[in-house]
């Protein structure tokens, strides 16, 4: 079974971006989104998979993701994928023992930024940087599938 252990947090201020090791462009659509999974093709840089996930709200879910031919993840995002797709800027940040993952969405969603932490256990404790806000882990506003649907754009007081 494939299970992600993931926490996300929104940023207080910007000094992470002084702890970046580096960076990459996803590009990303999905299939379907139902009550109980989604399915997303993603693209970054050369690289492209098909992932699947369970639609389970909190600190862990089911993931299966498989590597999937470039070519054929750029029809899948032209012709098949909902709109507005995920465009997005990855940056990874070591804190400690511990690699955060930082997405700056731009497009639709431009003007969000959530950084995220996979554990390896449920209930395994981290280190929070100063830089980290208020956790957003519950928040399905905050899911990429969801940010699909209802792009931080739409937002009101955002």
């Amino acid at each position: 079974m494939a299970l992600e252990v993931e926490h996300k947090f929104l940023l207080a201020n910007e000094d992470w971006r002084h702890e970046i090791e580096h960076s990459e462009t996803f590009r990303q659509g999905y299939l379907s989104s139902q009550p109980t999974s989604s399915i997303r093709v993603r693209i970054c840089e050369q690289r492209a998979w098909l992932n699947i996930k369970s639609a389970t709200i909190g600190t862990h879910r089911l993931e299966y993701e498989y590597e999937i031919p470039l070519a054929d993840a750029q029809e899948i995002l032209s012709n098949l994928c909902n709109k507005p797709l995920i465009e997005k800027t990855r940056h990874y940040v070591q804190h400690g023992p511990d690699l955060w993952e930082i997405d700056e969405f731009e497009g639709a969603n431009q003007g969000l930024i959530v950084a995220e932490i996979e554990l390896d256990a449920i209930g395994q404790s981290f280190a929070k940087p100063a830089w980290l806000g208020a956790e957003v882990t519950d928040d399905l506003r905050y899911y990429n599938n969801n940010l699909a649907h209802h792009p931080y754009s739409e937002w009101r007081g955002n």
